[in-house]
């Protein structure tokens, strides 16, 4: 962890009719750390989420990446910039093995030019073994080896959370959005997840993690951010979150 702002995040509000989601919310969020967004069903947090990743149009405030403003931008852009994220239900392509579906991540390939395929077949040869042999190493540490060449409509819940986080990491992150990792996910591959997760962040990648699994955030975050109704009700660590009386009062309901 140091004191870079990597991602911040500036008097953001997301209305849905007369519905306010997201109310003027802020907070910073430094490189290196791994953070966890909680609150109640209802809260606004995917919502946050889905605008950060730019697939909401936010309607006030502002987003920032390394001091880039990326509320303006399509998905893909602000993909490109270093900001990926998973999805509570992950969304594979089903009848694609793993291994396609991690390889499916790279842009700007040569061979996603048509031509090309005909007046640099080399470049586009060269960067698809690069491609695979990348791949290969992510499957390795997500620990899929195994289901490689399945199709990834036949895993489990854990092993599609593990998929989903090997697609984010090939496209080589700033930041990683985990939207409810460890929703669905058995007692062993939830501490798989986990150590992935804190493997991934001593090599220097930043999480912002949604999850109600509370043993899992108590454990892993810092800082905790808790949203209630739309706001941000609390910014700190684990311990102030479990002492503090809003937070108590809003959320956790006494949490042990």
């Amino acid at each position: 962890m140091n004191d870079e702002v990597l991602l911040s995040i500036r008097s953001v509000t997301k209305k849905f009719g007369g519905f306010t989601a997201v109310d003027n919310l802020s907070f910073d969020l430094s490189a290196g750390v791994i953070g966890g967004l909680i609150g109640p069903n209802g809260a606004g947090k995917t919502t946050l989420f889905d605008a950060l990743a730019g697939n909401l149009n936010v309607d006030g405030g502002a987003i920032y990446l390394s001091g880039m403003p990326i509320h303006t931008l399509s998905p893909h852009r602000i993909c490109r910039t270093g900001l990926s994220r998973t999805f509570q239900i992950p969304r594979p392509f089903p009848e694609m093995s793993v291994l396609e579906n991690v390889m499916m991540v790279p842009m700007g390939q040569s061979g996603e030019t048509f031509w090309n395929n005909w007046l640099q077949p080399g470049k586009v040869a060269r960067e698809e073994i690069a491609a695979r042999e990348r791949a290969e190493d992510i499957i390795e540490f997500c620990g899929l080896t195994r289901v490689r060449g399945d199709q990834a409509g036949t895993l489990s819940g854990g092993q599609l959370k593990l998929l989903e986080l090997a697609r984010v990491m090939m496209a080589d992150p700033k930041i990683i959005l985990l939207d409810e990792p460890a929703a669905g996910v058995n007692p062993s591959l939830m501490v798989t997840l986990v150590d992935k997760i804190k493997a991934l962040n001593e090599q220097g990648f930043t999480f912002l993690i949604i999850e109600h699994n509370m043993d899992m955030v108590m454990s892993i975050c810092d800082p905790i951010m808790v949203m209630a109704q739309g706001s941000l009700l609390y910014s700190g660590n684990a311990k102030g979150a479990r002492n503090d009386p809003k937070v108590l009062d809003a959320y956790l309901g006494g949490l042990p």
